[in-house]
């Protein structure tokens, strides 16, 4: 299966468990695995064949920057929803969600999760 992969979507949101968390905010990263036949938009060269990609950020965007969750989780879950809303072409996602510097005790770089859906698990 071909690929469009969006690495490194830098946001500002106010998601976790703790109340300093949706008060104060912090930056998410998010890296997308996109998976579609590629094969028409590579012969056509038209945008009407593919996915967009700044309309992909887009979608991302609005997710991040916009009501708080709980869990990284419940965020990549909810961004794989609406990838699927938004781009038909879409077969299968990869939603990667990186927190850095997660405001628990010990030393991180950041906490991640990352979550694969298809299509019909929207169904």
């Amino acid at each position: 299966m071909d690929k469009i992969l969006l690495k490194g979507l830098m946001f500002y949101g106010y998601h976790g468990l703790y109340p300093e968390e949706n008060k104060l905010g912090q930056r998410f990263n998010v890296d997308l695995e996109l998976r579609a036949d590629l094969m028409m938009p590579g012969k056509t060269d038209d945008m009407e064949d593919s996915i967009h990609y700044g309309a992909a950020y887009e979608v991302v965007k609005k997710i991040v920057e916009g009501e708080p969750k709980n869990l990284l989780e419940a965020l990549a879950d909810d961004i794989a929803e609406a990838m699927f809303q938004r781009f038909e072409q879409l077969e299968s996602i990869k939603v990667h969600v990186d927190k850095p510097g997660p405001p628990i005790p010990g030393y991180y770089d950041s906490v991640a999760i990352e979550i694969v859906r298809e299509r019909h698990d929207y169904d």
